[in-house]
């Protein structure tokens, strides 16, 4: 297995990465906890560098890489102490973008792809509303027929990058069947679409989310992403890249936050020792340690199976479940052996811990998860 994270052009993205997060974010990042998102010339740096493209193709700036080395970029970037950060270039990259990538026809692409790759335009997905959040098929927003276009009404809750993205790609109902749902390209700057609220959130401080509305927003045809009434399918299948990009928040979540205390509980002293010579702290950190190895196996197992086509809902819910509740139970155990330091705003460790607990939330709950992987045994 580890051959296959392991290659040279993988050390090389990871460095790249690396170096990234040490210049242009861990210095800044406090200021965007502050005002509540990224700066959009910091994802035009990534985009120049060639880092927001890696899966999609090179006619438009891409890199065609496969899911293996998109992972690897997914896991190097969340090794940042700033989850709003992370949150919001994955979205971008792994959760919106890529619904253009797989159901955009060539006029599409072309028109939007090129400003995706380098980060002129970034990418929000609306699919959440108040009353269907795991429950895709009870969603409200729905598009009519007009003329040989659309008419789009509903609002969205919940979604990240919603303030200041450039383009969304929005799900409607546009038939009375349970999945008759479909995708929509929407603008900006169309009449009828709006930012109904920001929304204040405890943690992913530096990622903006929204609440948006739609009200009669009129599309043209070429508004609609895919075919019509299929846009339930096109959920379900990029939520298996978009629960991958997830768990691999969380294993650098993890990963991250056991290197913070394992520097910690060796220079802090107690009792005449440092925390480190205390056997239960150190044994229960390498505990921690060999579970986020595990899942990380797991993980790119999962990577690895989308490269040979497999069919595997069944697994990325089982990894969506483990890792959403793996990475509470390590940030917490690390934040309880920081002490009193672990809870205040100056210490990583508590931004860690506010930062990793929508991932048993968001992209599926563990319980909605678990429902996934039972009905498919």
């Amino acid at each position: 297995m580890n051959s296959i994270y392991h290659q040279p052009e993988h050390t090389v993205l990871r460095d790249q990465i690396a170096r990234f997060l040490r210049d242009e974010v861990e210095p800044y990042g406090m200021q965007w906890e502050q005002q509540g998102y990224v700066p959009r010339d910091v994802l035009q740096r990534l985009g120049k560098a060639g880092l927001l493209g890696l899966m999609f193709e090179t006619a438009y700036g891409g890199a065609a890489c496969d899911a293996v080395t998109n992972l690897v970029f997914a896991e190097a970037l969340s090794q940042s102490t700033f989850a709003g950060f992370v949150i919001t270039v994955l979205v971008h990259t792994d959760m919106a973008s890529p619904h253009l990538h797989h159901a955009g026809n060539p006029v599409q692409k072309q028109r939007y792809m090129p400003s995706i790759i380098s980060g002129d335009c970034i990418a929000a997905v609306a699919m959440t509303e108040a009353g269907s959040g795991s429950d895709v098929a009870a969603m409200r927003s729905h598009a009519k027929r007009d003329g040989d276009g659309w008419l789009l009404n509903g609002s969205k809750l919940f979604i990240t990058n919603g303030v200041h993205a450039n383009l969304y790609f929005i799900a409607a109902r546009t038939g009375p069947a349970k999945h008759q749902i479909s995708m929509f390209i929407v603008e900006k700057n169309t009449p009828g679409f709006s930012v109904g609220r920001s929304l204040d959130k405890t943690g992913w401080l530096s990622s903006d989310t929204a609440e948006l509305v739609m009200d009669n927003v009129r599309l043209g045809p070429e508004a609609l992403l895919g075919e019509e009434h299929q846009g339930f399918y096109s959920l379900m299948k990029n939520l298996q890249t978009e629960r991958i990009a997830l768990a691999a928040m969380a294993i650098g979540c993890s990963t991250r936050a056991l290197q913070l205390t394992l520097d910690y509980v060796r220079e802090r002293q107690a009792f005449g020792k440092s925390l480190w010579d205390q056997q239960t702290i150190r044994q229960r950190l390498s505990m921690m340690d060999a579970k986020t190895r595990a899942a990380r196996q797991f993980m790119y197992h999962c990577a690895w199976s989308v490269t040979q086509g497999h069919d595997i809902v069944q697994e990325v819910s089982m990894l969506k479940a483990l890792t959403g509740e793996l990475v509470n139970e390590v940030v917490q155990t690390c934040q309880q052996f920081h002490g009193g330091m672990g809870y205040m705003r100056e210490a990583a460790i508590e931004r860690l811990w506010r930062d990793a607990r929508i991932l048993a939330i968001g992209g599926g709950a563990t319980e909605v998860m678990l429902e996934e992987v039972a009905k498919r045994y």
